[in-house]
């Protein structure tokens, strides 16, 4: 797990701490939409490695924003899902997705400028 480095300035500087990186928001959007297992969230996001996948759900669910829930049973099934404390992480996302649909177009035309090396 990554280390936290809090004491934080402000709120966003404590939600950007639990939601930074590429993939957790991605995996807060997928898991909103069902609970999952670790080859549904695979393969709704391909180009995510699996030690990476592992280790950003180990994060959210020591953050409590993520339950893993194991059932016994041959062969072994595990299921992902938001905890209420993840619901309420992804509804306050909503308004930074709303904005970001709004500017997709504007900020698509300007990555390049951005970063020019394409990375």
């Amino acid at each position: 797990m990554s280390a936290r480095k809090g004491p934080y300035e402000c709120g966003l500087d404590a939600a950007v701490d639990v939601i930074g990186g590429k993939w957790k928001v991605l995996l807060l959007w997928a898991l909103a939409q069902r609970p999952q297992r670790f080859g549904e969230l695979r393969r709704e996001l391909p180009k995510i490695s699996e030690k990476v996948l592992t280790q950003q759900l180990r994060e959210l669910e020591a953050d409590g924003i993520v339950h893993r829930e194991n059932f016994a049973q041959v062969p072994p099934k595990v299921e992902y899902s938001l905890t209420d404390f993840g619901v309420s992480l992804n509804e306050a996302l909503a308004p930074l997705g709303a904005w970001g649909r709004a500017h997709m177009a504007h900020l698509e035309a300007t990555y390049p400028q951005r970063h020019p090396e394409g990375a």
